[in-house]
């Protein structure tokens, strides 16, 4: 019987921290998102340290009830993309981009009240390009999963000249219109061109 090494207490002891680190995250998200109530209500918010004016809310209680229901799915979304170990979380950038750009946007709103941002108008035209460049991203990705799961092997497919409108590749065709060309009428013939098919 060999004896078996200690597990080196380092490296999970690393593991153990980050998950409960991330475990609290979660399990306090909603505290995280009801932050807001503490802060006051009317246009300026002062402290010892800064004050904040809320132009475009006219109330920081709105303004802050506004940036943490951006803030914390964004915070959730983050968590679950650096988590996930699926081979389509690059997907989950797609609503990352989507909240922090929503986020910039009123951030920008609420600080400079009387220019216009711009993005103010047609968000979704500015975000249509990542959207584009990710989901290409994941469908690249799924080939590659695909070919390593089923062992297919792309260059083959390029070789074989398969039409991808096609249930046949170019050379099935070829074997068919040559079998067709060299049967006569005949019924047993005619019937083992159909079973080929």
């Amino acid at each position: 019987m060999k004896s078996r090494k200690p597990l080196s207490t380092k490296g999970s002891s690393g593991f153990l921290l980050t998950g409960s680190i991330i475990a609290i995250i979660i399990a306090f998200s909603p505290y995280i998102f009801y932050l807001y109530e503490i802060f006051p209500n009317g246009p300026v918010w002062e402290t010892s340290f800064f004050t904040y004016e809320s132009k475009y809310y006219q109330d920081v209680l709105t303004a802050a009830w506004t940036y943490l229901g951006k803030i914390t799915p964004l915070i959730l979304l983050l968590i679950w993309f650096f988590t996930c170990k699926h081979w389509w979380y690059h997907v989950i950038l797609v609503p990352i981009g989507m909240y922090s750009f929503q986020l910039v946007a009123v951030v920008y709103d609420d600080v400079y009240l009387h220019e216009q941002f711009f993005a103010d108008t047609n968000q979704l035209v500015y975000l249509a390009p990542f959207f584009i460049l990710i989901l290409s991203l994941v469908y690249l990705i799924r080939i590659k999963v695909f070919d390593r799961i089923y062992g297919i092997d792309l260059t083959e497919i390029e070789r074989e000249n398969i039409s991808p409108f096609s249930p046949f590749s170019d050379k099935e065709y070829e074997e068919i219109r040559s079998f067709r060309e060299d049967t006569s009428n005949d019924g047993e013939i005619q019937e083992e061109y159909y079973v080929k098919l």
